[in-house]
């Protein structure tokens, strides 16, 4: 019991600690947004990182200069561009992966989620489109070029809950199988 006690608070804490450094790492960073002035979902996507504790600026001035200064290639394009704390975010990244980009600090220019897919921050609605965001390493490097960073896909989630938690024994959870004798 007393075990139990003493790994139950080591966890509590050590879940304390990391939810400071995150939040920290949200609170020190300021973001300027590069976008039209027009945009609804830069607007959004402004108030999503705001949500997420980001200080945010908006320069409403376009973003293609600054995306090809910041060596992000017109393959990995959106429809803004930020920069935070050296790195460039190109498009609706969500700010949990800022977040994570943060606090590993990889060797990269930054993140990218190309063309402005459905149910990313700032482009919710009715339709959720599968995506990536990308980590991009080198400046001018093609989409083709970039490592995955994260996925998100709304259908596999669906999926997911559609499987029964605890099978029936006998049961496989890859799916039925129709056997004839």
């Amino acid at each position: 019991m007393k075990i139990r006690v003493n790994t139950l608070l080591t966890g509590s804490i050590l879940a304390v600690s990391l939810l400071s450094v995150v939040s920290q790492a949200a609170a020190t960073a300021t973001v300027d947004v590069y976008k039209s002035p027009t945009c609804g979902c830069c607007a959004k996507w402004v108030d999503h990182m705001r949500d997420h504790g980001f200080t945010v600026k908006t320069h409403d001035v376009g973003n293609k200069e600054i995306r090809k200064k910041s060596g992000i290639s017109e393959s990995l394009g959106s429809c803004h561009t930020a920069l935070v704390n050296g790195y460039a975010i190109e498009g609706h990244v969500p700010a949990p992966d800022i977040i994570r980009l943060l606090q590993e600090k990889p060797k990269a220019i930054g993140l990218a989620v190309p063309d402005m897919p459905h149910g990313t921050p700032g482009m919710e609605g009715a339709r959720s489109d599968p995506y990536n965001v990308l980590l991009i390493k080198e400046r001018d490097e093609a989409r083709k070029d970039t490592t995955i960073y994260n996925r998100y896909d709304p259908y596999a989630r669906k999926a997911e809950q559609l499987q029964p938690a605890n099978p029936e024994p006998g049961q496989e959870k890859s799916g039925s199988v129709m056997r004839l004798k």
